[in-house]
């Protein structure tokens, strides 16, 4: 058994075995009737996760990252004014992409383990008189601390000074209740290998229909991501470009799994391994990161108790137990460690977390 590792970390997250077995498929060619059902059904999925009727929703070949890149460069030109919203290394990460094609950026970062505070937002916002901010980039569940923005206030601030919102929701979607219609969200971006329980290779996005008008006044460069590209093969059931096969089978499958399990039963089930997980780490004398009330349902950063290294907690894990956790990442190098809590995580699989960690301590203190 020593080549099977638990993955407790924020992604990859465990993979069914009934989704493994439709990535070993026999893959069927891209441009056939039974791909095109599949890839639909996948479209509709996603429309459905979403809780949107509004917004079109495309699947690409890439990693979560791909789709910032896509988000970005669909619906900005250069000189372009964007206020990003820093909780970490991903909400920075969706800032530098925006430079990199030429934008304007304005980056409020919030501290380590923190939300940006809604008021500077508004205040910000509200001293715009000229709307000179064309796009707001937040990531709504940061990977890199565990901290949960509050997307519905966020978007509703956004929408009423007329920017238009990207978000990234590589972490929260398919585990944290997203609302694209009913929040006005534009622009939506998530990642395979997180709640959605297949290994990293595709990623998503929701272009709403004030973003369809950003993009028809894009002068940034585009041509693999290229929203209209994807908007007009999808119209032919069918894709721009060769897509993962394999990967939609496993698409397929891990939606069939969430739709039995029920949306709300997603989210609760995620809300509640989030609060038990919280609570035992407390219980053990942990310190968490943030605060209960900025928690992401999806992962949970953890500071190392004096005198032991970050380093000897996830070895612990890993040769004793053969379960990973996460360092973390950028400032919080071996500052602290991850634990994620999404997709295709159950109750037992946080008790066991929980028991090992109260072995672990007691073998390092």
């Amino acid at each position: 058994m020593r080549d099977k590792s638990f993955l407790m970390i924020p992604g990859p997250t465990p993979v069914p075995e009934s989704v493994l077995v439709e990535l070993a498929r026999h893959p069927v060619g891209h441009r056939s009737k039974e791909f095109s059902d599949i890839f639909m059904s996948c479209i509709e999925s996603l429309k459905w996760l979403g809780k949107t009727k509004n917004s079109d929703a495309f699947i690409y070949t890439a990693s979560g990252t791909g789709a910032m890149e896509a988000a970005i460069s669909n619906v900005l030109s250069p000189g372009d004014k964007v206020l990003s919203l820093v909780t970490g290394v991903f909400g920075k990460r969706f800032g530098q992409i925006a430079q990199a094609f030429g934008a304007t950026v304005e980056m409020i970062t919030a501290d380590p383990g923190k939300v940006i505070d809604l008021k500077i937002l508004e205040q910000k916002l509200s001293l715009d008189k000229n709307k000179e901010i064309k796009v707001v980039t937040i990531t709504h569940s940061e990977t890199s601390t565990g901290a949960a923005s509050d997307l519905e206030k966020v978007a509703k601030a956004v929408r009423s000074h007329g920017a238009l919102l990207l978000a990234d929701a590589v972490t929260s979607l398919g585990c944290m209740n997203i609302e694209i219609d009913n929040w006005g969200l534009d622009v939506v971006i998530s990642g395979s290998q997180k709640g959605f329980m297949i290994p990293p290779g595709l990623s998503f996005i929701y272009v709403s229909p004030k973003a369809w008008e950003y993009y028809k006044k894009s002068k940034c460069p585009k041509f693999y991501w290229d929203f209209g590209k994807h908007k007009k093969s999808l119209d032919e059931e069918t894709t721009p470009f060769t897509p993962n096969v394999s990967f939609v089978y496993a698409l397929k499958k891990s939606f069939e799994m969430m739709q039995k399990e029920g949306f709300e039963n997603i989210i609760k089930r995620h809300d509640r391994l989030k609060t038990r997980l919280r609570a035992g780490l407390k219980e053990l004398g942990l310190k968490l990161l943030c605060e209960d009330k900025d928690a992401s349902a999806a992962i949970t950063a953890i500071y190392p108790p004096d005198g032991i290294s970050v380093s000897d907690i996830r070895s612990a894990y890993k040769k004793d137990w053969d379960i990973t956790v996460a360092n973390g990442q950028d400032i919080l190098k071996d500052k602290i460690f991850r634990i994620g809590h999404l997709g295709f995580v159950s109750d037992r699989d946080i008790e066991m977390t929980l028991a090992v960690t109260k072995k672990i301590f007691e073998k390092l203190t």
